[in-house]
């Protein structure tokens, strides 16, 4: 293994210019939002019916909400970030329907979600998502199928693809609490720590890594390519995150410069398993920015896998048609998990889903970020019995 780039040369990168900005405004923020969150004896999460992207969302967040006792003490006055999941920037139809139904956030449910946000007293709501294309958010989200108009006449809004600076001046250095598993520190684009709510909107999915890709597994998405992606360090880096998987191949003579990711400690480097390295750097970016809201879209999804690049298993577009949320995501994606038909979501690595790797939900709890138990989850709404899929195959 080659010997990383020095501190010192990666801090001078990625702080270019931008001596100032760490000071007054972020500092705030970065103390308030990485005090290690208390874990929870007992979690809430909800489960509605939603038969699917009509006016029956809103309809659905607003049973949801209801079930958690409402959002107006959560948004009321505040920005809230919506950390969407736009998976690349394929957006033909996926089996003869939109990305939206099949692997992506669909423009319903962040329609749906701002104006309760909205009604519920929020000040100003901002999508976020790291894209690989050289181009304004808002041009990838119409091509997406998202009606911007309608979406800014909803209220104040803002749009920002943080795969690099975007609209900021410097990285926002958040710390993980405690020692952290690969990673002491991220730094990352200035939306995630200039917000006051912090929300991850994803899909029910399973992962041909992680095994699951819910609210936890959502922000790996918010790792900036610029500074973690394949060409890093570059501010108009554009691919993804293949490094942070697995290292293999990148001490070559193709590939000759060191990959030093901003917070990464000396265990990031070894090993070369993205089972292993994936659900650790999961669990680290979690505790660094901690997720206020978690919203699992299960209306309709695919059956297997989180994009129709994966092979291994027959594919389909199935509708479970249900909306999960709750404000701890370790708690929502453990109920997530059983609604999918899995039924050990302590399971460890072989376990399904749990297959190809740690199980991130269990990291999650032993960092204390919420419990990976059922009996320490009060689900309101459908019950998990009712709700449960039989389609996704283990």
């Amino acid at each position: 293994m080659k010997t990383p780039l020095s501190s010192c040369d990666r801090r001078h990168f990625i702080r270019l210019g931008a001596g100032a900005l760490a000071g007054a405004a972020l500092r705030p923020f970065v103390r308030a939002e990485n005090a290690p969150p208390p874990g929870p004896r007992t979690a809430q999460v909800s489960i509605v019916s939603c038969a699917g992207y009509g006016r029956e969302v809103k309809e659905a967040f607003d049973r949801s909400f209801d079930l958690l006792g409402g959002i107006g003490h959560l948004v009321r006055g505040r920005t809230v970030t919506v950390k969407i999941n736009l998976t690349g920037s394929n957006f033909r139809a996926t089996y003869d329907r939109p990305v939206g139904e099949s692997y992506m956030t669909h423009p319903a449910t962040v329609m749906a979600l701002t104006a309760a946000f909205f009604s519920a007293g929020a000040r100003r709501v901002r999508l976020v998502e790291s894209t690989n294309l050289r181009q304004p958010l808002e041009k990838t989200l119409v091509a997406a199928g998202f009606d911007l108009r309608a979406f800014q006449a909803l209220g104040p809004t803002e749009v920002e693809d943080t795969r690099n600076l975007g609209h900021g001046k410097a990285y926002a250095t958040l710390k993980v609490p405690g020692p952290g598993h690969l990673f002491e520190s991220f730094d990352l684009n200035h939306s995630y720590v200039d917000t006051d709510v912090f929300v991850s909107l994803c899909k029910l999915k399973t992962h041909a890594t992680t095994g699951i890709t819910l609210t936890m597994k959502n922000l790996f998405g918010i790792t900036p390519n610029a500074l973690y992606g394949d060409e890093a360090p570059s501010e108009d880096g554009l691919t993804g995150r293949g490094r942070m998987h697995d290292l293999k191949g990148w001490d070559t003579r193709e590939n000759p410069l060191a990959f030093d990711p901003p917070g990464s400690k000396r265990e990031f480097f070894e090993p070369n398993d993205g089972g292993y390295r994936i659900p650790r750097i999961l669990a680290d970016l979690n505790a660094a920015r901690p997720i206020h809201l978690g919203i699992i879209d299960g209306i309709t999804t695919l059956n297997y896998a989180e994009g129709p690049w994966v092979k291994g298993k027959p594919q389909r577009i199935t509708s479970p048609r249900v909306l999960i949320c709750g404000l701890n995501p370790v708690a929502t994606d453990t109920v997530g998990t059983a609604v999918m038909g899995f039924a050990n979501v302590r399971g460890t690595r072989g376990t399904p889903p749990f297959r190809p790797g740690d199980n991130h939900l269990l990291l999650g709890e032993a960092a204390g970020l919420g419990p990976c138990d059922l009996t320490r989850t009060e689900v309101v709404g459908l019950s998990i019995a009712k709700a449960r899929s039989q389609e996704f195959p283990s």
